[in-house]
């Protein structure tokens, strides 16, 4: 990832969490830049139109978070398209997110099983939701 390329995110991350949702809360939160996080984004042309990332190494509970995508570019299919590729990066591995209420059926179609209670996170309703480890099993031939 270039330098430009994060700055493109990064501007379509504040565009959709603090400008569109009215939320000033820190997104610059230092985990972009450690070694095990990964950057997955749809750029077409220009400008990014949907972004996510994963953090944690392979190996242990994933963390996917940071999902958007631009309003012109909303129910296009991006979002699904980004959480598959998502999902080939966490392979086996648990993974977690914190899912804004409607966007629940989103990670459900991926296998996300909320836990736990609704939670307010910067004014905005989430929920935990988990997935758990794939078993990698053998298959006789």
């Amino acid at each position: 990832m270039t330098a430009a390329d994060l700055y493109a995110v990064l501007t379509l991350r504040l565009l959709v969490f603090v400008v569109e949702q009215t939320c000033p809360y820190p997104e610059l939160d230092g985990r972009d830049l450690l070694p095990d996080t990964v950057h997955v984004w749809w750029q077409p042309d220009t400008e990014p139109l949907a972004y996510l990332r994963v953090l944690g190494a392979p190996g242990t509970v994933r963390r996917v978070g940071r999902v958007c995508t631009a309003a012109t570019a909303r129910g296009t299919g991006l979002g699904s398209k980004l959480m598959a590729a998502a999902l080939d990066i966490v392979g086996p591995d648990e993974s977690v997110l914190d899912a804004q209420l409607p966007a629940q059926a989103l990670y459900a179609k991926f296998g996300y099983v909320p836990e736990g209670e609704p939670f307010d996170e910067d004014g905005i309703l989430h929920i935990r939701m988990r997935r758990p480890g794939q078993s990698l099993t053998a298959t006789s031939v």
